[in-house]
């Protein structure tokens, strides 16, 4: 009789215990909230940065309402990003033909260029890299030989608003016989997609190719396979020029100024955000940022308090 009692005093506590969960979870959870918070948050103070009145204000829910067809919503995102990248999960071991590369010693790493077209106008930065491939030990006009190939055609600005972009050209890579869908192959970039959005889309698909692309997305960015470049601008040198100064733990470096930036100052889109973080870095003695508003034919549309002082610094 007495284990009667005892089977149903505790499946009363189990009703009574369900009950307060399904009712009254939210307040466990509200209390929850504020015990953790009161033991692990710590008021910090917000800095105290010098041209506070410069920095603009969180906006508000309807400033962020705009016309829905000039943004991609993060589905078609994915559906462009899904053609473009259709080999994403590409490494060395699945994707590169290994047999084309087995000889001895350096001869068995040659690359191949395809020959630039009569009507095809190459950029000055897309010049100086098949030059210098072209003068390595590497170089190989013979593609039987090859086991990595470059194309002839300029694949640096895919911006399809660029006077350098290239038209067409899944149809064209298409037609090589080599080409293999993409395989053993390099391509380079350093734009893509088009203002505002500047999706990665290049306009042709690179199939099983490497990429070697500046600001590259990390969800797109295959790791061993893919190469991360640094943006670089027309009057890069082509080849280098007097020896490095950095002399091994020098720390830190025998230099005037540790940090320098000069470029443009973008007001609105991807990257806008970036750099105006990054302006607060600026000293003006050893950490120099200039940065420029002029960008665009409609920029003054966009301009701020500090564009005109930073423009004048910039051009001084």
């Amino acid at each position: 009789m007495q284990a009667r009692k005892k089977y149903v005093l505790l499946g009363l506590c189990a009703c009574c215990w369900l009950v307060l969960f399904y009712c009254g979870g939210g307040a466990q959870l509200r209390v929850l909230r504020l015990l953790t918070r009161q033991r692990g948050e710590v008021m910090r103070p917000w800095p105290n940065w010098t041209d506070r009145a410069f920095l603009p204000r969180y906006a508000h829910l309807d400033e962020l309402q705009t016309d829905p067809g000039m943004i991609e919503s993060p589905r078609q995102r994915r559906q462009a990003w899904s053609t473009i990248y259709k080999d994403s999960r590409c490494r060395m071991e699945t994707c590169f033909d290994f047999s084309r590369c087995r000889r001895r010693g350096r001869e068995g790493f040659r690359v191949y260029i395809y020959p630039t077209e009569k009507n095809d106008h190459v950029s000055e930065s897309y010049r100086k890299i098949l030059t210098s491939i072209g003068e390595s030990r590497y170089f190989t006009t013979d593609p039987r030989e090859a086991c990595l190939f470059v194309l002839g055609i300029d694949t640096l600005d895919r911006d399809q608003l660029s006077g350098q972009f290239v038209p067409n050209l899944d149809e064209r890579i298409k037609g090589y016989p080599l080409w293999n869908d993409g395989r053993n192959h390099l391509i380079f970039n350093l734009y893509s997609g088009t203002w505002p959005n500047y999706t990665e889309d290049l306009g042709f698909n690179i199939g099983q190719a490497i990429l070697a692309k500046a600001s590259l997305n990390t969800e797109h960015f295959r790791p061993g396979f893919d190469v991360s470049i640094p943006l670089f601008s027309k009057e890069h040198p082509q080849k280098g020029g007097e020896r490095g100064w950095l002399v091994r733990n020098a720390t830190p470096p025998r230099r005037k100024y540790l940090l320098m930036f000069k470029g443009k100052r973008y007001l609105t889109g991807i990257g806008s955000d970036t750099r105006n973080a990054l302006h607060h870095i600026h000293n003006g003695k050893d950490i120099v940022s200039l940065t420029t508003c002029r960008h665009g034919k409609d920029w003054e549309k966009h301009k701020d308090a500090r564009c005109d002082h930073d423009n004048l610094e910039y051009e001084r």
